[in-house]
């Protein structure tokens, strides 16, 4: 005979033995106890010929009425080829970009602004004020000196940059991912609630809308004017009239000076020594002592590890 279903009484009632315990109830559902008095509600099915179990979780948290309409849900999943474990680590995932990737999307957009805005009241100010006082300011790049990098340095009375050198990139962009068809096949139920006629937009688990594209593009322009007028007022008559020049596009140190971007090659020990006329250059970069290095590498590396399960969406200016 099949075991009887099992009852509340019988469930709250369920002492611990020596070993593992299990009390079944019907299709596939059972209440698992430990020796230590746990109780676990699991379920077993099948799959792709295969046995397999699902954690609906702790009693008394998860009484066996919403035990058994868990099972419920996971058999019907199974009933329509898709394996209600593997359903889960998908939702989980999901959940995992929903409370990761769009907040800081959302919060992405801001910064674009709020990080022109410091850089203004910053770096460019500070520039700006030696500048103001007679004292030449002289910027010197390596390897890169675009977009925020090139953002700082149009401030400066000349800019010297090596021939490979990468220059410009006056530009904003803003990088996303779009998750609609994936949670369909799926089969994962999309539930956002906001206040707010705009809250959701952009939302990467929704087909985008016109409204919002134009929205967000209004303000990736505003942006890029605040840098145009940035470089214009920096690099003033000495900027080439090119239209591709506040386009996006990078060019190397040597194109730069075609362009007005750049106003000779040189090198920083080259600035230091023939330009400025100093035998030594200062190194002004706050040091990190040893804690704060193996922190950073020991974040960084689970960063890393934490994005490539994710995946992940970025706003670049």
């Amino acid at each position: 005979m099949p075991p009887m279903p099992l009852t509340d009484t019988a469930v709250r009632n369920a002492k611990p033995a020596d070993k593992t315990t299990r009390l079944y109830d019907e299709k596939g559902l059972y209440l698992e106890v430990s020796p230590k008095g746990g109780k676990w509600w699991r379920f077993k099915y099948r799959f792709d010929g295969k046995e397999k179990r699902l954690s609906f979780g702790v009693y008394p948290d998860v009484s066996l009425k919403e035990a058994r309409n868990r099972r419920d849900d996971a058999r019907k999943l199974v009933a329509n080829y898709i394996d209600p474990g593997e359903q889960r680590k998908a939702q989980k995932r999901v959940n995992a970009l929903k409370y990761n990737i769009i907040p800081s999307y959302r919060r992405g957009i801001k910064r674009i602004a709020e990080a022109l805005e410091e850089e203004e009241r910053g770096t460019l100010f500070q520039i700006k004020r030696l500048r103001d006082k007679g004292l030449p300011v002289v910027a010197s790049y390596g390897g890169l000196a675009a977009s925020g990098g090139y953002y700082i340095a149009a401030a400066a009375d000349e800019i010297y940059a090596d021939k490979a050198s990468i220059v410009g990139s006056i530009g904003v962009r803003m990088d996303g991912f779009g998750f609609v068809e994936t949670i369909e096949k799926l089969g994962i139920e999309r539930r956002l609630l906001t206040a707010g006629e705009h809250k959701g937009f952009l939302d990467p688990f929704q087909p985008v809308k016109q409204e919002d594209v134009a929205q967000v593009k209004k303000l990736l322009d505003d942006i890029h004017q605040q840098f145009i007028n940035v470089v214009r007022q920096g690099r003033g008559d000495k900027l080439k009239d090119d239209p591709l020049l506040f386009s996006g596009y990078v060019w190397t140190g040597e194109q730069g000076i075609d362009l007005g971007l750049v106003d000779e090659l040189g090198s920083s020990s080259y600035v230091a020594r023939e330009v400025i006329g100093a035998e030594t250059i200062v190194d002004y970069t706050p040091s990190e002592d040893w804690l704060e290095k193996v922190s950073k590498h020991l974040g960084t590396a689970l960063g890393r590890g934490f994005g490539e399960v994710l995946g992940g969406g970025s706003l670049i200016h």
